[in-house]
């Protein structure tokens, strides 16, 4: 986005909502925290507690897993200047009436896999019979494709791409793009909360 239509966003759509995205276990609830950590506000409700499976927190906000549902977003607007996480498939229903600045998380897709696949067992939980591991990594590389398409084709949507491995990797260097990105962070509070002991579903 060009300096005159960040201006000119800012000027009429006031402070940019900050959303966190991508599939979910891309590593999400670790940009929120680190979001926290640089001085950010979070919009949480803290109903999902932390467990084994996000042992920091899931950072979830309620309203926003209905979305796609419920005609009335007018809570959108008390998130401006504030960071939320809303997964990949959700963003196609956030309304042009706000201008977002988008941190989207990429992950091996077969990582995200096994992570889901973890953490769908400790729960009892199943995936679905018919779902194999190729399917499965089809229909995540088919979400995000599709996903990226909306990003790029709509104005009230400025993008960084993270990976998640190089945030683990190079913690530092990927809190002082984050903070670059969405402006007047604590680069450095932000990669102290980077655990590499979380990174358990490694692709071999």
């Amino acid at each position: 986005m060009s300096l005159f239509a960040g201006l000119y966003r800012r000027f009429r759509f006031g402070k940019p909502i900050v959303v966190v995205s991508g599939l979910p276990r891309s590593g999400t609830s670790m940009v929120m925290k680190m979001l926290e950590a640089g001085g950010v506000e979070i919009i949480t409700d803290g109903k999902r507690t932390a467990d084994s499976d996000n042992p920091k927190g899931y950072y979830e906000y309620e309203p926003v897993m209905h979305l796609h549902e419920d005609p009335d977003k007018r809570w959108l607007a008390d998130t401006r200047g504030k960071a939320i996480k809303i997964i990949s498939f959700l963003l196609s229903s956030l309304p042009d009436a706000h201008h977002y600045k988008v941190i989207f998380m990429h992950r091996a897709l077969q990582e995200v896999m096994a992570s889901q696949s973890k953490m769908l067992d400790k729960r009892g939980e199943e995936q679905g019979e018919d779902d194999d591991d190729a399917a499965l990594i089809a229909s995540y590389k088919k979400d995000v494709e599709k996903t990226k398409r909306l990003l790029d084709r709509r104005p009230c949507f400025d993008v960084l791409d993270v990976d998640y491995k190089a945030v683990l990797d190079d913690a530092s260097g990927q809190a002082e793009r984050i903070a670059t990105f969405v402006g007047s962070l604590d680069a450095s509070a932000m990669a102290a909360v980077v655990d590499q002991q979380l990174y358990r579903n490694r692709r071999d």
